[in-house]
């Protein structure tokens, strides 16, 4: 006998709702049955879960019953609705939008950070934003040997971050521009093919935009301080999948690049990747399709006798969302936060 469960995934046919099928099958997360739940316009399609064809639902009610754990990625709107529903049947919800992330009752989780916050949780459980999930895994390791002070993040996003559209949208852009067309725009506001700006989420009346108040009060909540100071500047960039982000922070005394170096390379969730005589450093293309934050860069601020740089970048898809959640509920069944239904290891 062993322990299995029945999941749900929201949100199933998006970019995230399928890195999440198929990290729970190269995981081998112990489910018993599995939902895949989506809107109305996309329920009817059919993916591929351990060499079996699942049809996708609409999502209801009904679709609730019986589940023990349900991974969200169907946009806040969606969570709001549906959350409080499959909580009420006796699920858990690791969502993955921003609804619930500064709810005082709701735990803000990131596993190589704070995993005692999942036990706390009243049936759900946020999945923090994808650029917060990055800079916490690679800094969190940091500020464990000397207080952070202050952190000033400039983020470089990919179309990934909005979705399976947005990738598409830019890709039919740059074959516009090189066949010599006008690009079009629908997803995003502006042409991001051979172009950048910064995130087009809405601004607040300090001129910072939502998504880099996001990495500012997210991080605060995940790291459980307050007082660390936090800015950032996020920006959109021609990249279809993995973002990066350029991290300078400030310590309560000097922090040496050696010193960095030796801590992250024993961090879990982090991969060391620098070759300075070759000027090589984590790039997009390096963290697409994996699993770990990847650093580098790690210098000395020349400004500031207590200040580190460094350079990263990770998969948005898989750790900034669906690797971060699946991780979220491989915690539960690890700690017995779960009820789990027995079921027989070979069926």
């Amino acid at each position: 006998m062993s322990n299995s469960y029945c999941v749900a995934i929201l949100g199933a046919t998006g970019a995230v709702g399928r890195e999440l099928l198929e990290l729970l099958e190269s995981r081998n997360f112990p489910v018993s049955e599995l939902k895949l739940l989506a809107s109305e316009r996309s329920a009817g399609q059919k993916l591929t879960f351990k060499g079996e064809d699942l049809l996708v639902e609409p999502v209801s009610d009904r679709a609730f019953e019986n589940v023990d754990i349900v991974l969200a990625s169907a946009g806040g709107s969606t969570s709001k609705t549906w959350a409080p529903i499959a909580t009420e049947k006796g699920a858990i919800v690791i969502d993955n939008s921003s609804a619930f992330r500064m709810k005082e009752e709701v735990p803000l989780v990131v596993p190589e950070v704070n995993p005692q916050a999942a036990a706390n949780h009243k049936g759900i459980i946020a999945n923090p934003n994808c650029t917060t999930i990055l800079m916490a895994v690679a800094v969190w390791p940091l500020h464990q040997i000397k207080p952070i002070k202050r952190i000033v993040a400039a983020t470089y996003q990919s179309a990934s971050g909005a979705g399976a559209k947005a990738m598409a949208e830019v890709q039919a852009q740059a074959r516009a521009i090189l066949e010599g067309k006008q690009p079009t725009a629908e997803v995003f506001p502006y042409p991001l093919a051979f172009n950048l700006f910064p995130h087009n989420s809405p601004l607040n009346d300090w001129g910072y935009c939502e998504e880099e108040m996001k990495m500012v009060n997210e991080t605060r909540k995940i790291f459980g301080d307050q007082q660390i100071r936090i800015t950032a500047t996020c920006v959109r960039v021609p990249v279809l999948r993995a973002h990066s982000e350029a991290i300078n922070l400030e310590f309560e005394s000097p922090f040496t690049p050696d010193e960095a170096r030796e801590i992250l390379s024993k961090s879990p969730g982090i991969k060391l990747m620098e070759d300075w005589q070759k000027n090589y450093f984590p790039m997009p293309f390096d963290a697409t399709g994996i699993d770990e934050v990847l650093v580098g860069r790690i210098r000395q601020d020349i400004s500031h006798a207590c200040g580190l740089e460094l350079w990263l970048c990770g998969d948005q898809i898989r750790k900034g969302a669906a690797l971060n959640a699946v991780q979220i509920a491989e915690l539960l069944v690890e700690k017995s936060l779960l009820k789990p239904i027995p079921s027989l290891v070979n069926g």
